[in-house]
């Protein structure tokens, strides 16, 4: 059987070529929007009448702490975007990325996980293309919108967004597995996006009071990191034996990833100092964590200044030499947490200490024949973020609407087996008998659009996955299904008769859908069939099953071949199941529609 351990490559032409046509639609979309916000915003600006009165006055300038995160975490999500339209994420994100970060979490959190995304599984395309326009729409809207309710909204989505990565695609970030780190990511890098988000959404009066508990909550966070880190009997302190920990694993198998060679070989370089002095390198990491915590719960500026600096450092260094900066590979989503953690604690100081700001200079009045340049500037930050709102839909739309649907794009079945050939020829003719012993021909199907294969009634492999396809386009097609027979002939010169094909029925759960029949007959009747439609059976060697094709024809009403489909079911996953039965079903509502 052709199918049987097949699978989709992470750059297979068909999801890639269909991936980058549907950025470039959508490229196109946030293109027009942006010419209509510009060209509305121009004609506003040229009907305002001129004025020479003073312009208002913001209520004062942002916080630095603010700024910080705003600017930091929207190039941050514009990165992520960035980073997303890589063509491996179509087919790697959920196998190669997620699955794997939730493997060694608890059942229900692997179970979340899969059912987060499912979407993608179904959908690739749509869901790969619509991470990369929300991200870069909430990264746009971050760095346009300063002050007001627009860039408070600009926090709220990134704060949603990242809580939807952590919990579905970071697996919360693997604080419920076990072998937990702050070295290699924990708490998740999207958890701390979610963060940034609801600080940047927070009210100008909750400003006043954040200080008072934002830079002791970073010295709490980095305390239990420290203890998880010191925890005896993980690993990091060395393994017995001399044997390599967890850390020093993970760090060369980071090495061994596509990037630069000088990256891979000190990153490489840096894994095996870790497996040769496991207990310096974690006593190294347990120590600036501690000390780091200490002088950030103290409050003072004389000791926290010099600890975040030092934070700093060695966040950066982690960065480096044990998360490889962690966008390379085709599958990198995101540099990783320890940029983010930089940022939230370089954020937490300053709102503890801020940076007193200059005065503002008492504003100009504006002649009467001088536009309000001013307004002007605040215009056009209020059009970008408006677009950036815009950007973000572009990708959350078809994304819920993924979500939404119940069947798989039929993208999936082409990137298996290619697309179905459009033919048109008359169906060669058959005359057989149905399981309920009713003589059967194409002749007496005439007036219906026929769905026709040939299965193997003892096939263990492909032929019960063909036949699952098969009830799923039914279930599509809906009311249109009382014009519509699916058919299947028997495609075994020996386990052929009526018997079998009953019983093939009943393990399939076929034998309740009005509209499927399961044809077998005489062999020479049945050889005419397999001969008439090019469809080649032989027994294996070790008999039983057969060897044959894997194939679906359309018929249409009048009796003629419209669509010939080749139905290899590939791996066999719910996805690609579904995915043939879209494209059956869409094949045979052609077939309904005359030429």
């Amino acid at each position: 059987m052709p199918g049987m351990g097949s699978g989709l490559d992470l750059n297979n032409p068909v999801l890639t070529g269909a991936f980058r046509s549907a950025l470039a639609h959508q490229g196109l979309a946030v293109l027009l929007l942006l010419a209509a916000f510009l060209l509305a915003w121009a004609t506003l600006r040229a009907r305002r009448p001129a004025t020479g009165q003073t312009l208002p006055t913001p209520a004062g300038p942002e916080p630095r702490w603010r700024a910080v995160l705003r600017v930091g975490f929207g190039i941050l999500w514009m990165v992520d975007g960035f980073l997303q339209a890589q063509p491996a994420m179509v087919a790697g994100l959920p196998s190669r990325v997620i699955q794997p970060g939730a493997a060694s979490s608890p059942g229900w959190v692997r179970s979340l996980a899969g059912w987060g995304t499912a979407a993608w599984t179904y959908h690739p395309v749509q869901a790969a293309a619509a991470a990369v326009w929300i991200q870069i729409g909430i990264g746009v809207w971050l760095l346009a919108a300063r002050r007001g309710r627009w860039s408070q909204a600009a926090g709220l989505a990134g704060m949603a967004w990242g809580l939807v990565v952590w919990v579905f695609g970071e697996a919360f970030g693997g604080v419920l597995a076990p072998g937990l780190t702050v070295l290699f990511g924990a708490p998740g890098a999207a958890l701390l996006y979610a963060v940034a988000g609801a600080l940047i959404a927070l009210p100008p009066r909750a400003w006043p009071r954040l200080g008072r508990w934002l830079l002791p909550g970073a010295g709490l966070l980095l305390a239990g990191l420290a203890v998880l880190q010191a925890w005896p009997g993980r690993g990091y302190w060395g393994e017995p034996g001399g044997r390599p920990g967890p850390l020093a694993g993970m760090i060369r198998s980071m090495a061994q990833t596509p990037q630069p060679r000088p990256l891979a070989s000190l990153v490489g370089g840096f894994g095996d100092l870790a497996a040769g002095h496991a207990f310096a390198v974690n006593l190294v990491a347990v120590v600036v964590l501690t000390l780091a915590a200490a002088a950030l719960l103290t409050g003072r500026r004389a000791v926290a200044g010099p600890a975040v600096a030092v934070l700093t450092v060695f966040c950066l260094a982690d960065w480096v030499l044990i998360e490889d900066v962690g966008v390379f590979g085709g599958l990198g989503t995101d540099p990783n947490s320890m940029i983010p953690l930089v940022l939230l604690i370089t954020a937490a100081y300053l709102a503890r200490f801020p940076v007193p700001a200059p005065p503002p200079a008492p504003p100009a009045p504006i002649p009467a024949t001088v536009p309000a340049r001013a307004a002007r500037s605040v215009d056009v930050r209020t059009v970008a973020a408006v677009w950036a709102l815009g950007v973000t839909v572009v990708g959350a739309w078809p994304m819920a609407a993924a979500a939404a649907s119940r069947s798989a794009d039929p993208v999936l079945a082409r990137a298996l087996d290619g697309s179905a050939a459009i033919v048109d020829f008359a169906a060669p003719g058959f005359s057989l008998t149905s399981e309920d012993g009713r003589a059967v021909s194409l002749a007496s199907l005439r007036g219906k659009t026929v769905l026709l294969t040939f299965l193997d009634p003892v096939c263990t492999s492909d032929c019960p996955l063909i036949a699952q396809e098969f009830r799923q386009a039914d279930a599509m097609l809906g009311a249109r299904r009382t014009h519509v027979e699916l058919v299947a002939i028997a495609a075994n010169p020996v386990y052929h008769s009526a018997r079998y094909a009953r019983a093939f029925d009943r393990q399939e759960g076929l034998a309740a859908l009005a509209n499927w029949m399961f044809l077998s007959g005489p062999l020479p009747a049945l050889r005419r069939a397999w001969h008439d439609y090019s469809f080649p059976v032989a027994m294996t060697p070790a008999g039983g099953m057969v060897a044959h094709g894997d194939v679906a024809y359309v018929i249409d009403p009048a009796g003629r071949v419209r669509t010939e489909l080749n139905f290899d079911p590939g791996p066999g996953t719910s996805a690609t199941r579904s995915s043939f039965a879209a494209e059956l079903a869409s094949a045979a509502d052609g077939a309904l529609t005359p030429p």
